[in-house]
């Protein structure tokens, strides 16, 4: 079991993060960008905390923003209760100066790492994956002998189902299929000894039958190095899996917000937002077909923009639930029964003047930017 009731590994405390954006098409000024707005999230030891939401919902962009790659416009990240930001300002990202607290940054920045959606583009063409794998074992342990290094990564590659190591060792990205790069990628990043691992989309590159498979191996290798998971994902159900094994949580983002959080059982069997419900009909493997639903739960298919969010709770204009007090208050993300799991939605609170005011009608015109789909300045 894990342990949530100490200091967490990492903090996020009231982090937004915005853009500037040009505007198109010649006009003047910018446009402020709102990708990720006032979220706090923490995460523990051997933790998984799966992000799930659709494109342009600031997944991404708050686990870069986890990580220390992109800096929050307001708020804290917090690692092991130190500023990360202020760590990195005092001594730079590569730990040339004097640190802020009890780690350097460049301890930091080896604690957090990052596997891409596309390995592929993340490995150096011109490296063979030994090549590759030896770099951060040069760098974080110069002392390392080149024939214990070798010894490690061929053990790695072993282990991960690359056999004979010494022949995939020698081989170049692109002579090895997207599963073996995706594998050579998570092998680079864990033998930085890593805390946490951001894994931006690190299966769904992959065939159908292997994502399972690489999730699996995922979980196995936490067992081994202890590291904690921040998992981005589009599909609840491959969150679903990887979380429900290893007593993780899910959280699910909605334009910029974190608006549920819970246990795999909590999202998956009783959804509390009903965003998280529209999620749950658009995924085919977790759909409970007894319910007979054949349209989703939603009031419009078309998804505000980041640039001018809706008033209020920003899921209103879609929302089937939605009344008058959801368009002049945002509801905060609370746990209203006492389980451990978070909403943002006032129906889940019997005494909120939501209950007194009247449903907003089907197409009732609401307070929102322009419809559209375009991905926020992160690609999220």
């Amino acid at each position: 079991m894990i342990d949530r009731t100490g200091e967490p590994l990492l903090s996020l405390q009231n982090v937004s993060v915005h853009f500037e954006k040009e505007r198109l098409l010649g006009l003047a000024g910018s446009e402020t960008v709102h990708a990720v707005d006032d979220v706090s999230l923490d995460v523990y030891e051997n933790d998984i905390v799966a992000l799930v939401g659709e494109s342009g919902c600031g997944k991404t962009t708050l686990g870069k923003t986890a990580i220390g790659v992109q800096r929050p416009t307001e708020g804290k990240v917090l690692y092991r209760g130190q500023d990360v930001w202020e760590t990195k300002e005092s001594s730079g990202w590569f730990g040339g100066g004097k640190s802020a607290g009890e780690y350097s940054s460049s301890e930091i920045r080896r604690s957090l790492q990052m596997i891409h959606q596309d390995p592929g583009s993340s490995l150096n063409s011109n490296y063979t994956v030994e090549s590759s794998l030896a770099d951060p074992l040069k760098h974080w342990q110069p002392e390392m002998s080149e024939a214990d290094r070798r010894a490690r990564i061929y053990g790695l590659l072993e282990y991960v189902g690359m056999a004979p190591a010494e022949d995939y060792a020698n081989r170049y990205p692109h002579q090895l299929s997207g599963g073996e790069q995706q594998r050579v990628a998570l092998i680079r990043s864990l033998l930085m000894n890593p805390d946490l691992i951001l894994a931006d989309e690190a299966v769904s590159a992959l065939d159908v039958s292997l994502r399972a498979e690489m999730m699996d191996l995922m979980l196995e290798l936490q067992d081994q190095f202890s590291t904690s998971y921040l998992y981005i994902s589009h599909d609840l159900a491959n969150a679903k899996h990887l979380t429900q094994r290893a007593n993780g949580r899910i959280g699910i983002m909605y334009l910029g917000e974190l608006v549920e959080i819970g246990t795999p059982e909590q999202i998956i069997h009783d959804p509390q937002h009903p965003y998280t419900k529209v999620l749950l009909w658009a995924t085919s493997d977790l759909r409970n077909r007894s319910e007979g639903v054949s349209d989703p739960p939603i009031r419009s298919l078309d998804i505000p923009t980041p640039t001018d969010p809706p008033s209020g709770c920003r899921f209103h204009t879609r929302c089937p639930e939605a009344r008058e007090a959801c368009t002049k208050e945002c509801p905060t993300l609370a746990d209203h029964d006492g389980d451990g799991r978070r909403s943002a939605c006032f129906r889940q609170q019997g005494n909120h003047e939501y209950w007194n005011s009247a449903p907003l009608a089907e197409g009732e015109p609401v307070e929102a930017g322009p419809a559209t789909t375009s991905e926020s300045a992160e690609g999220d």
